[in-house]
C-alpha cells in the first residue's frame, strides 16, 4: 500500500510486534536465514488453482527467484492480479473471501505477520480456497528502506516464519514491502527464499475510504496502467472494498480480463 504517515493501527501493530520479534532477532534470526530457503486462469474469466502442489509447501526446500520487483500476470495480457493487503482480519477477510468465491477468483493476499498469528484459521481458509500467501513483514513498517539490514532481515523472515506456522506449513511466495519500501538487500532476502517481491500497478486507494464509488471508479480509469490491483483487507473498517471488489470483478470479466497470480 502507498506510504502515509500517522496511521493509529499501524502504531497499535508495530508495539505489539516489537515484543513478538525481539526476542526472535536475537535467537532465531540468523538460524532460519540458514534454514531453507502458476497458478492459470479458467475459463470464462475464473481462475483455477494452482494444478500442482504449492511448492512452497512444507517440507519442500523453496528455489530462489528473480528479485526484480514483479508487476506482470502469470496468466497473460488479459490477466490482471486482485491483491490484497494488511489482514487477516477477523471481520473482513471472510467477506473478501466469499466476493472472490463468488466470482471465482483467486487473489494474493499480502499478510502481516503478528495479524497471521493472531488469526492462523483465517490465514488456513485463504489457502484452502485456493489463494496465495504474500509475506507483508511483522509490523508494517513503512520506513523499512531507512532501516538497518539486520532490522529488515527480522521484519522479513519473522513474519514468513509467522506466516507459515499460521497456514500449518505452506510458505509466502510473495514479498510485498510496505509502502513499496523496497531495498536491494530486502528483494535479493525474499528472493532467495523462494518470495517473489511484488509490487502493484494500480493502487485502489481504498485506505483512504472515499466511498464504494470512488474506489471503482479510480480501478475503472487506470485498469490500462497494468495487470495488479492493490486492495486491503485490514488496517480498519473495509466494507467498502468489499463492496468495490463486489462491483469490479464481475466488471473486469465484462471488459474481458481473466484474474491470475503474479509472475514468479
Amino acid at each position: 500500500m502507498v506510504r502515509s504517515g500517522g496511521r493509529g493501527w499501524y502504531g497499535k501493530v508495530l508495539a505489539a510486534a516489537l515484543g513478538v520479534t525481539a526476542v526472535a532477532a536475537l535467537t532465531s534470526l540468523w538460524g532460519t536465514q540458514l534454514g531453507a530457503g502458476g497458478g492459470r486462469p479458467g475459463q470464462s474469466g475464473v481462475s483455477a488453482a494452482p494444478s500442482e502442489p504449492n511448492p512452497q509447501a512444507q517440507g519442500r526446500k523453496a528455489a530462489p527467484v528473480a528479485a526484480e520487483i514483479a508487476h506482470a500476470s502469470e496468466g497473460g495480457p488479459r490477466s490482471v492480479n486482485i491483491t490484497i493487503d494488511d489482514g487477516p482480519d477477523p471481520v473482513w477477510t471472510p467477506q473478501v473471501l466469499q466476493v472472490l468465491r463468488d466470482n471465482g477468483v483467486k487473489a494474493t493476499f499480502c499478510m502481516v505477520g503478528t495479524q497471521a498469528s493472531a488469526h492462523p484459521d483465517l490465514v488456513k481458509d485463504v489457502v484452502a480456497a485456493g489463494h496465495r500467501l504474500c509475506d507483508h513483514t511483522v509490523s508494517h513498517d513503512v520506513t523499512m528502506d531507512r532501516q538497518s539490514e539486520a532490522y529488515q532481515s527480522q521484519q522479513i523472515l519473522d513474519a514468513e516464519r509467522m506466516i507459515t506456522e499460521a497456514s500449518g506449513g505452506v510458505r509466502p511466495m510473495y514479498y510485498r514491502a510496505p509502502g513499496g519500501a523496497f531495498t536491494p538487500h530486502s528483494r535479493d532476502l525474499a528472493a532467495s527464499r523462494g518470495m517473489r517481491p511484488l509490487g502493484w500497478n494500480i493502487d485502489s486507494k481504498d485506505f483512504e475510504r472515499a466511498g464504494t464509488a470512488a474506489i471503482v471508479a479510480t480501478v475503472k480509469s487506470e485498469i490500462s496502467n497494468g495487470p495488479t490491483l492493490l486492495f486491503h483487507d485490514g488496517g480498519g473498517d473495509r466494507s467498502q472494498t468489499v463492496a468495490a471488489l463486489r462491483e469490479l470483478l464481475p466488471w473486469l470479466k465484462e471488459q474481458g480480463h481473466t484474474f491470475g497470480f503474479p509472475v514468479r
